[in-house]
């Protein structure tokens, strides 16, 4: 397992980059962390939008949403995700969500 610091916390971290411990570990300073990593400058309403919605969809649910179920949530159609999170919905969005690695079509 990886660890990774960053503004003075430690998050233990998959092979993928992805939080181990998920939304137990999730903070400001981790979407600081993948905000970088994705190379989006700022973070609008829209990215907290998407990432409230992964969030409360992932507690209730137990997985991450399909992306037509993320699009049809948001309202945003899948280009707009894209534009938001530039490595999709699966990698970066539920990477900042802190969720974990979607098995399937997200």
């Amino acid at each position: 397992m990886a660890t990774i610091e960053y503004k003075g916390n430690v998050y233990d971290v998959d092979e993928d980059g992805f939080l181990t411990k998920g939304m137990e570990d999730w903070n400001n300073d981790w979407v600081d962390y993948v905000k970088g990593e994705e190379g989006i400058s700022d973070l609008t309403d829209e990215h907290w939008k998407l990432i409230n919605i992964l969030q409360d969809y992932f507690k209730k649910n137990g997985i991450a949403p399909m992306v037509r179920v993320l699009s049809k949530t948001t309202g945003f159609p899948l280009k707009k995700i894209y534009e938001l999170f530039p490595s999709g919905p699966g990698k970066g969005a539920c990477k900042m969500a802190g969720l974990p690695k979607p098995t399937g079509c997200v």
